[in-house]
């Protein structure tokens, strides 16, 4: 079995997707528009993304823009979360991430290792775990 994460944005998915891999060092795969599908969208949305997946090691997740009928209400109702081993390098990503989004709880250590969330540039929540 392997669950995953489905991300939806109101049309600069591919621009969220280059952010994340160049972040995560991950590849965009199976990269299709709604100009590939038979799909009622207008014209001006016809190359936004209607599928694509961010694969990578440890990193494995899909997105797509949602077509204009479909409103993207922000909530808190999904959190990506990440655990490292590194705590160097689950600092900087912490702080890549909360660059221009909004920091919720400080990276710093807890009871149970180092831990921060944020809601990055894009409206996404993210959760940064070192267990170091």
């Amino acid at each position: 079995m392997n669950v995953q994460a489905y991300l939806a944005f109101n049309g600069n998915c591919q621009e969220a997707l280059n952010y994340y891999s160049e972040l995560f060092d991950a590849k965009i795969q199976n990269r299709q528009t709604y100009a590939d599908k038979k799909i009622d969208v207008p014209s001006s949305y016809r190359q936004k993304l209607q599928h694509a997946e961010l694969k990578g090691k440890g990193v494995n997740f899909m997105a797509y823009d949602a077509s204009p009928d479909t409103p993207i209400n922000h909530g808190n109702q999904i959190h990506m979360s990440i655990d490292f081993k590194d705590l160097g390098k689950a600092k900087d990503v912490f702080e890549s991430l909360s660059q221009n989004g909004k920091v919720h709880h400080n990276f710093r250590e807890r009871e149970w290792g180092h831990f921060g969330r944020c809601t990055d540039k894009f409206g996404i929540n993210w959760m940064v775990n070192c267990d170091h």
